[in-house]
């Protein structure tokens, strides 16, 4: 099953916005990601979080339109993306969209990505989206969903990623160790239609953006 979660940032729908939530069999709010769903006239099946982020007349809304309430103290250990991610593998799901989970408090953004590198979550699908801009984790190996010219950044998450290879890049990485904080792997290219990354050991966050998008270059 394919859950889409809305986070409480900055929303920049995807192009495919409505095939995702066409495709989803659970929808998830995580706290003021209810206040998305109110302006785009969705019913989220699970409300999740401490709720200090919406009106009391928010949360009334969303249980009208069906939304069940899991409510959580403010003073808890996990934000509320992570609480809606457990809420999602709970419930059945092997696969998790991540709308608005970036943009707003960075702390909040880096912590939201962070999340894919816990060992809670390894055996979870989980694919952030903000605008045309794809994160998602790799262990192991990963084909990329991903055409030609299309830019590829590879960062190592919770330590260094060990042998890793690529596959139809322009720049190469052949069994390679990106350590830790290294930016070794920032703006590749695809160069052919069936690009690959593998690795032996480490996770990597893989960043995926068309070639058209209006990213500014290098900072």
């Amino acid at each position: 099953m394919i859950a889409v979660i809305f986070a409480n940032g900055e929303f920049s729908p995807p192009p495919d916005l409505q095939a995702r939530l066409d495709a989803a069999g659970l929808l998830i709010a995580a706290d003021g990601g209810g206040r998305h769903c109110l302006r785009l006239g969705l019913a989220p099946h699970l409300l999740v979080g401490d709720m200090d982020s919406l009106s009391q007349t928010e949360q009334a809304e969303l249980q009208a339109r069906g939304a069940q309430l899991q409510r959580h103290p403010a003073e808890k250990d996990q934000t509320d993306l992570e609480l809606a991610l457990q809420a999602a593998e709970q419930a059945g799901a092997g696969e998790v969209v991540v709308l608005a989970g970036l943009g707003g408090r960075w702390d909040h953004s880096l912590a939201n990505l962070l999340l894919v590198a816990q060992e809670q979550f390894a055996d979870l699908s989980i694919l952030f989206l903000h605008g045309d801009q794809r994160l998602f984790p790799i262990r192991g190996g990963q084909d990329l969903d991903a055409r030609p010219g299309e830019r590829v950044s590879l960062l190592p998450l919770g330590g260094d990623a060990r042998g890793v290879t690529t596959h139809e890049l322009v720049y190469p990485l052949v069994d390679e160790t990106l350590p830790l904080g290294s930016s070794r792997g920032v703006s590749n290219l695809v160069a052919g239609p069936r690009p690959r990354v593998e690795l032996a050991g480490g996770t990597l966050l893989c960043i995926l953006s068309t070639p058209d998008s209006e990213i500014p270059g290098e900072l």
